[in-house]
């Protein structure tokens, strides 16, 4: 018999020893082999290969993560499937009959050539038409291009030659062709034709001519008639108040006013004062612009015709625009207009003899030099240095060919040595208009200009001159000035668009 706390167990080897009336007994150990299978068992419970990737970066167990990934991965895309053809055989080609119904009838690419939407193969059923069927009636537009003709619109429209000639020779009756601004579209419906060999006619033609005129032909009783449509148009100007702030040019174009007319009331500003420095942010600008209306809900904008300025220091300014003797500048509200100054230089050249004594180039000898020499190209143009009126033009001596010119107190200027002359005597010019071309006439060593100026007929030093010029209205056309500004002034703020919505209520009412 054997107890219970006789038997012991092992705690590494699994061996038992058993005690026996008090005699030793031991089992037998596991082969080597054995003791290494299980220790292999050990260790792979004890390995985790679910690793979190997002913890304890670096470390050992977290490579050994990454690596598991890695491998999966390849091992997923190493035993894909590919995508590639599945290797079949193909099937026989159609005969020549078959094929052309088939591809007919196939659903592909026109540029492999499949015949999908256009036609069916032929078939004993098919029966070809003599002539197919036209529209009865054509509706289109067609736009006037730059340097177009009306007639050569109309016939690449689709209009005959000879009736394209009568439509525009009806149109020039009314207005002449050549106004007819690029970019008219016009509305066309050509009618029913005889046959194909014949272009259809011209039914209806409608287009806006003007502003203020619509021009409509209409066949009627196998003629074409012309009917002009008025269009009532409101040219009540457009009257812009604001205050100047912090920029001038923001806050006129904040309150409305096209850019173009912003520029425009800041160069007839600058005229008067110096912009900005010369502006105060309480300052209040006032514009009133050339505006027009129709009926039909178009609206365009012409010039600017009147420059305001209330200032909260100095005096106020009050500017319109006129014509006076061919020019159109700014005027004030007293009729005094806007100061030229200075003279201007007759050619781009430089400087190359002064006023004064020198050596005369070809007599050698000391003589007084009684102008100023110009170097520049043959053929430069000569401009007029002040407005004036041609006194001389022609040959004069050693001068060779020169114009003179007469300007206002006692001032006179001339040109010398040039090669043609583009003015002729009792003529008026202006400042900076062409009179002739540089030349080398006269006793002279090559092209350049010889420019003198006179006071009461004795010469001066051209560069000891500077005068400035202002215009001045009076009588008859002072009185006209006034008038027209008065008539601006008393333009009250947003009637021009008030006067639209008037417009628009009466063509409403009148409208059938």
């Amino acid at each position: 018999m054997y107890r219970f706390n006789d038997i012991g167990t092992g705690a590494g080897s699994g061996a038992a020893a058993l005690a026996l009336d008090g005699t030793a007994l031991r089992v037998p150990t596991r082969p080597v082999f054995g003791q290494r299978v299980e220790a292999l068992r050990g260790r792979a419970g004890d390995l985790d290969l679910i690793v979190d990737l997002g913890q304890r970066i670096g470390s050992r167990e977290w490579f050994r993560g990454l690596f598991t990934c890695l491998a999966l991965c390849y091992a997923a895309w190493s035993l894909a499937p590919g995508l590639g053809p599945i290797a079949g055989s193909s099937p026989l080609p159609y005969p020549d009959a078959e094929f052309e119904q088939a591809r007919a009838l196939a659903i592909s690419p026109l540029a492999y050539g499949a015949d999908t939407g256009r036609r069916m193969a032929p078939t004993d059923a098919v029966q070809p038409l003599a002539e197919t069927p036209e529209r009865p009636i054509i509706d289109l537009r067609a736009t006037l291009g730059r340097g177009d003709g009306l007639a050569r619109m109309l016939e690449r429209s689709g209009v005959g030659a000879a009736e394209a000639d009568q439509v525009a020779s009806m149109i020039g009756g009314v207005l002449s062709v050549t106004d007819l601004r690029p970019g008219t579209t016009m509305d066309l419906t050509l009618g029913r034709r005889p046959n194909r060999t014949v272009a259809r006619p011209l039914d209806r033609l409608s287009f806006r001519a003007r502003f203020d005129l619509r021009l409509e032909i209409v066949r009627s009783g196998g003629q074409l008639v012309l009917s002009q449509i008025p269009i009532a148009v409101d040219e009540t100007p457009l009257r812009i108040q604001g205050r100047v702030g912090a920029s001038l040019y923001r806050s006129a174009r904040a309150a409305g006013v096209p850019a173009r007319h912003v520029e425009a009331y800041i160069r007839a500003l600058t005229s008067q004062l110096q912009i900005p420095s010369g502006l105060n942010s309480d300052d209040r600008f006032d514009i009133i612009i050339e505006h027009r209306r129709a009926a039909t809900g178009e609206t365009e904008t012409g010039q600017l015709l009147f420059a305001g300025l209330e200032r909260t220091s100095g005096r106020d300014l009050r500017m319109m625009q006129w014509t006076s003797d061919g020019r159109s500048q700014w005027f004030e509200a007293s009729g005094v207009g806007q100061q030229r100054g200075g003279v201007q230089a007759p050619v781009p050249g430089r400087v190359t003899s002064n006023y004064g004594l020198r050596m005369h180039p070809i007599l050698r000898y000391q003589r007084m030099h009684r102008g100023l020499d110009f170097r520049a190209a043959y053929g430069t143009p000569i401009l007029a240095a002040i407005d004036g009126t041609v006194a001389r033009a022609g040959w004069a001596g050693g001068y060779g060919r020169q114009v003179r010119l007469n300007h206002a107190n006692g001032l006179a200027t001339s040109y010398s040595h040039m090669s043609r002359i583009a003015v002729s005597p009792g003529a008026r010019v202006r400042q900076g208009q062409v009179i002739g071309y540089v030349g080398s006439t006269g006793l002279s060593t090559g092209p350049h200009l010889h420019y003198e100026m006179y006071r009461n007929g004795q010469t001066i030093n051209p560069r000891s001159v500077r005068f400035t010029s202002r215009a001045e209205l009076s009588g008859g056309e002072l009185a006209s000035f006034r008038a027209r500004l008065r008539n601006l002034l008393a333009t009250p703020l947003a009637a021009a668009r008030q006067q639209q919505a008037v417009l628009q209520v009466e063509t409403a009412n009148t409208a059938p």
